[in-house]
């Protein structure tokens, strides 16, 4: 346990939440089940990953610009089964297996571009402190939603398998964005969960050749198994610089790998912004990316993918096996965190409800 860190386990004879508090406060505690409204549907949560900005709401105390002021539930990729229909009628009937689209309302007022609600302002997702009041995320063994943030599971996809739709969704996106990526050499930068989950989408798109590129060399090996075609040192310049990758996606989301990505880019490549960087000025190597006429495209949440994503993951053309390293119970949150937060001993790591 870090210090400074608390894991409070109360009594749990309700509904059992994992709660930050604060900055190295994390909580497993009872939380009272609201009364749905007519359009909402009550879930029984079987597996949550544990996402980087669930990491960082507890490391820190926020991500980015979105800062807590107050006990949040975490959670937003998470998979369960329908408890209670809505009244309605609206939604999937009690007991269909489902994973949750964690995007919420907007104000269709707001200024985005037509269909792409994910760059809207206004939109809210579960487990973000972006607006207060905040709003709770899902890992809770049960949990009140949208009838329209539910989608149901193809058959024979499991729920443990599913769990990854939410992130594989993140990285479809990532890859629609770069535009067609068949035939191409690939770079991705960053072998955490979400670029593993990017090389996993790039091999189904029919990418030539996928290199990663980590810190970590255990990372890079989860990569190479799942398919990537070779792995070079994050720490030798050289190395990445020769790749000369048509299409980067740089996934780690620290100025470092930024530069990565941009050093292992071709010249008139297309480079995607996955990783949220830190908040406010970043040094990047911007004279090459000009120099080199990088096309560089930003890449934030996604809008419909994860209706793809179930479908290849139910028919096995999406490839994840070995994506998830840790399954643990929910009420060892405390655990199942740090070992997220050790890149060379995990990838995705799910907590069980």
């Amino acid at each position: 346990m870090s210090a400074g860190e608390d894991l409070v386990v109360e009594d749990v004879a309700g509904d059992l939440a994992v709660v930050v508090h604060g900055a190295g406060d994390l909580r497993v505690e009872a939380r009272p089940l609201r009364a749905p409204a007519a359009d909402e549907a009550v879930v029984r949560v079987a597996y949550g990953g544990v996402c980087g900005s669930d990491l960082h709401y507890v490391a820190e105390g926020r991500v980015g610009e979105s800062v807590l002021r107050e006990p949040m539930v975490l959670g937003h990729e998470v998979v369960g089964t329908v408890e209670r229909a809505a009244a309605d009628g609206s939604g999937p009937p009690a007991g269909t297996p489902v994973a949750v689209h964690p995007a919420g309302t907007s104000d269709p007022s707001a200024p985005h571009p037509p269909g792409r609600p994910n760059l809207s302002p206004a939109v809210t997702y579960l487990g973000s402190a972006a607006r207060h009041p905040h709003v709770d995320g899902a890992f809770a063994r049960r949990v009140v939603l949208r009838s329209s943030m539910l989608r149901p599971l193809p058959a024979g996809l499991d729920l443990e398998r599913a769990a990854l739709a939410e992130p594989a969704a993140v990285a479809w996106h990532a890859v629609a964005r770069a535009g067609d990526v068949a035939g191409k050499r690939a770079l991705v930068v960053g072998c955490g969960p979400i670029g593993l989950l990017c090389v996993a989408v790039l091999l189904r798109a029919g990418a030539r050749e996928v290199v990663v590129s980590d810190v970590q060399e255990a990372a890079s090996d989860r990569a190479l198994a799942l398919g990537a075609s070779r792995a070079v040192p994050a720490r030798d310049a050289e190395a990445v610089a020769a790749v000369g990758a048509d299409v980067v996606l740089e996934s780690s989301g620290v100025p470092a790998g930024f530069a990565s990505a941009v050093a292992g880019a071709a010249r008139g490549g297309v480079l995607v912004m996955v990783g949220l960087q830190p908040p406010g000025a970043v040094a990047v190597p911007l004279a090459r990316a000009i120099s080199a006429e990088l096309d560089l495209r930003g890449s934030f949440r996604f809008v419909e993918e994860m209706t793809d994503v179930l479908a290849a993951l139910a028919d096995g053309s999406l490839a994840v096996d070995g994506i998830v390293t840790h399954v643990l119970d929910a009420a060892d949150a405390h655990r199942a965190f740090e070992v997220a937060r050790d890149s060379a001993a995990s990838g995705k790591v799910l907590l069980r409800f």
